[in-house]
């Protein structure tokens, strides 16, 4: 059986999307080149102060600049009611961040916050476009104070 990667021949920019093992979609998604727009939710725990929780993201933002992203648009949506018990826990510090970035940064990432202690729970979304509008949290929340 012929290997389908001749790793003896000069690397010409990697492996083809012909010759490399996964195909179609899967090869768009695991290949560094490629940038996407992710948005992405991040709870912290509650006892950790609002300054802390500004710092812990910016913190991730400059780690996704290192690795080739742009973070747009980051929010603090505020000590929050979670609707389940996550670690004990019944409220969580809510953030937001919008990034453009490639896939292996945003896998990086969330090994980071899966190693955190200071993170509940995280889940990044792809998104078609980005949106610079205050999401509808934010939105929310103003409508509440009005």
């Amino acid at each position: 059986m012929r290997p389908l990667v001749n790793w003896n021949e000069p690397d010409e920019g990697g492996p083809s999307p012909g010759s490399f093992p996964l195909s179609g979609a899967a090869w768009l998604y695991y290949g560094t080149e490629n940038m996407a727009f992710y948005e992405h939710v991040v709870i912290t725990r509650p006892d950790i102060s609002p300054a802390q929780v500004e710092t812990f993201v910016e913190e991730l933002s400059g780690f996704l600049k290192e690795k080739g992203a742009k973070v747009g648009k980051t929010e603090y949506w505020g000590l929050r009611n979670l609707a389940y018990p996550i670690k004990k826990q019944r409220k969580g510090h809510y953030s937001l961040l919008n990034i453009d970035g490639p896939a292996d940064a945003v896998h990086e990432l969330e090994r980071r916050l899966r190693i955190s202690d200071d993170v509940m729970r995280y889940m990044t979304i792809r998104v078609e476009e980005l949106s610079e509008e205050p999401s509808p949290v934010l939105s929310r929340k103003d409508r509440r104070r009005d």
